[in-house]
């Protein structure tokens, strides 16, 4: 576990049950702030419904789901707010949210968790420009007045829809996708979309950023340039990214924390060197016993 001052997200023995089928047991883990951490784990090893419960989708069956914004020192009150029954706790500038009490709408509009998913969602009929000023659809709304300020030309209203423009038009920049901007986002390479999604994400500023296996599909170019732009996320924007991969070379060269999953449990939590020479994982991978690594690793040529 990190110290709380660093961390940004707590989860907290979080269980998710279907029926007679644990999904995730007894999971624990902390998300520093302005970190990379990465969560892999062979197939089946409850990666995305740990994603799901972060964010939402899925009422998780037990545990706690804690997201801090600002102030470490509203750590200090996180069992007063689990005791009390609320869903956050604001201090000035800062906030405490339990995530396990969100719905999804809220756990992105209020608590500031945006996600991409294993399948991209971009809109591929709309321009690639379009595709992140949806993203800040909720501002615009308010700075309209939900229409009535936009309907009557309000001048609040113009600088806001200005400053979504720009914003926009800078993520463009920062993916190398200006050119594209009026084209359907359809018509982008895979590598292109999956980069326009990380930004449509972005648009909407969040303080944690969950990616489900953003290099799937990637070529070794592609999968370059996406570290590329998540490491200029993490050093530029400071926002705490958790992210699930398979592809190995993205996980090591962009993670300063890895936890590992095997049939729901964590079997290995660390720094990359850490998680690269643990025997429980180099099992869970090879789908070998602990004892039989050795002979795997010699067999395969590791």
């Amino acid at each position: 576990m990190t110290e709380l001052r660093d961390t940004v997200l707590r989860v907290e023995h979080l269980t998710m049950r279907f029926g007679g089928l644990v999904a995730v047991d007894d999971l624990s883990f902390d998300v520093a702030r302005g970190g990379i951490t990465a969560l892999i784990g062979p197939n089946g090893a409850g990666k995305t419904t740990v994603f799901n419960c972060i964010t939402g989708f899925y009422n998780a069956s037990e545990g706690r789901l804690a997201l801090l914004h600002g102030d470490p020192a509203l750590w200090n009150l996180l069992d007063a707010l689990t005791a009390g029954g609320s869903r956050s706790l604001r201090q000035g500038n800062s906030a405490l949210f339990l995530l396990e009490r969100m719905p999804d709408y809220l756990v992105t509009q209020q608590a500031r968790v945006a996600r991409t998913f294993q399948n991209i969602r971009l809109f591929p009929g709309m321009t690639v420009l379009e595709n992140l000023m949806v993203a800040q659809h909720n501002a615009l709304m308010v700075a309209s007045g939900f229409t009535v300020l936009g309907i009557l030309g309000f001048p609040s209203y113009a600088r806001a829809e200005r400053a979504a423009i720009e914003k926009a038009r800078s993520w463009l920049d920062r993916i190398g996708l200006t050119a594209r901007a009026d084209d359907p986002a359809g018509d982008l390479p895979y590598g292109a979309q999956r980069r326009l999604e990380v930004a449509r994400a972005m648009c909407t500023d969040p303080v944690l950023l969950c990616l489900d296996e953003p290099a799937a599909g990637l070529n070794p170019r592609e999968s370059a340039e996406l570290n590329a732009l998540l490491l200029d996320i993490r050093n530029d924007f400071g926002t705490s990214i958790l992210l699930i991969e398979h592809d190995m070379s993205v996980v090591m060269e962009i993670s300063d924390h890895i936890v590992v999953l095997d049939y729901g449990v964590k079997i290995a939590d660390g720094t990359p060197q850490e998680v690269r020479n643990d025997p429980a994982v180099i099992a869970a991978y090879l789908g070998v016993q602990d004892e039989e690594v050795e002979k795997a690793q010699a067999e395969v040529g590791l």
